[in-house]
């Protein structure tokens, strides 16, 4: 079975500036995969390449062995950095939207967790803070019955107590046989959820592991080889 996402001698460079070199990475189906690498490191350009976002300068970006387009966004759910939602628009109206424009959309979910949110599905988007607004565009996300979930700093400048409602919205949403890949550098937040672990810096994986072969080969915790790894 082809990996759900694979780089072939992968480059990308910014007017001179080296984002990504000489990528080599498979990342299988089924698991919940952590992205991680200090501010600056490459993980947000590998993922908007996997959207076909950017373009790469150099070798391959894979998704079910397809090169990123119109194809594989039938398949990639994407979570973005930034909020990317209309103001003006109800909840309502931006799942409506949703649904319209993907087939694999399960409106019945997006509701579900909405409620349990305790979000009336009328609100206008203005008028929710930067953290629900955040969760409702997780919800949207989840709610695809995707093969590949992209989250970039799904947990990034939000209180603990949403990084909980966010991991747990990932890890009870998302399809038991696609694969998730979550970019962060907030480690200890995400690591009892991962499966796998990929240790990006400067643009180079410098670490493709399993997180129990971690522990039981290193003795440590993901946090702390990162931490040592990285020197935080």
């Amino acid at each position: 079975m082809n990996p759900i996402l694979e780089c072939r001698n992968l480059n990308k460079h910014f007017q001179g500036t080296i984002a990504l070199q000489n990528i080599n990475l498979q990342v299988p189906r089924g698991r919940i995969v952590g992205l991680l690498g200090p501010n600056g490191s490459g993980k947000t350009t590998l993922i908007k390449l996997a959207n076909g976002l950017l373009q790469p300068s150099a070798g391959q970006i894979l998704i079910d062995g397809m090169a990123p387009g119109i194809e594989t966004k039938r398949i990639v759910s994407y979570l973005p950095e930034r909020t990317y939602l209309s103001e003006w628009m109800t909840v309502r109206q931006v799942i409506d939207f949703f649904a319209d424009f993907y087939a694999d959309f399960n409106r019945d979910k997006a509701y579900d967790m909405l409620t349990r949110l305790g979000l009336q599905s009328t609100a206008r988007l203005k008028t929710l803070s930067k953290g629900t607004k955040e969760k409702v565009q997780l919800i949207l996300v989840m709610s695809r019955e995707a093969q590949l979930y992209l989250l970039d700093e799904p947990i990034g400048g939000v209180d603990p107590a949403a990084r909980d409602y966010i991991l747990h919205t990932i890890i009870g949403n998302y399809n038991p046989n696609a694969t998730v890949i979550i970019s962060t550098h907030l480690i200890s937040d995400i690591e009892n959820v991962l499966d796998d672990v990929i240790f990006i810096s400067r643009g180079e994986i410098v670490l493709q592991s399993n997180v129990d072969d971690i522990r039981e080969t290193q003795g440590k915790t993901v946090d702390a080889l990162f931490r040592e790894v990285f020197r935080c």
